[in-house]
């Protein structure tokens, strides 16, 4: 079942076609670890941007591969986009889903800091 998410303001919101995950993502680098993020990856193809396109400003950092978007009106990060093995992904921050219960994901931490 699909999974909508926006960020603190509503400016920005999307919908990802698939169920919601029970698994996700930190990470220690400085980005990760500065803002808390929790993520999930999801092909960039069941992504879809509902609104606030252009309320989006890019930040890209170390060696530009993933562009993090955020809102540019509240600040918030509620995806990311970049590329994997399999083509064109979104990292989605699962912060900002309120149907999912972060307490209840399988964590798996990745040593970012030392890429």
């Amino acid at each position: 079942m699909p999974y909508t998410g926006s960020c603190h303001c509503g400016a920005v919101a999307f919908t990802v076609a698939a169920d919601a995950p029970t698994e996700a993502m930190t990470c220690n680098c400085s980005h990760c670890h500065a803002k808390g993020l929790t993520l999930t990856f999801v092909p960039d193809a069941q992504f879809t941007l509902d609104s606030g396109a252009d309320k989006l400003t890019d930040y890209q950092f170390h060696k530009h591969q993933i562009t993090h978007q955020f809102c540019a009106t509240c600040g918030t990060q509620p995806f990311a986009l970049g590329n994997s093995p399999d083509g064109p992904m979104r990292a989605i921050n699962l912060r900002c889903v309120p149907t999912v219960d972060l307490d209840t994901l399988t964590i798996n931490r990745v040593d970012g800091a030392s890429f």
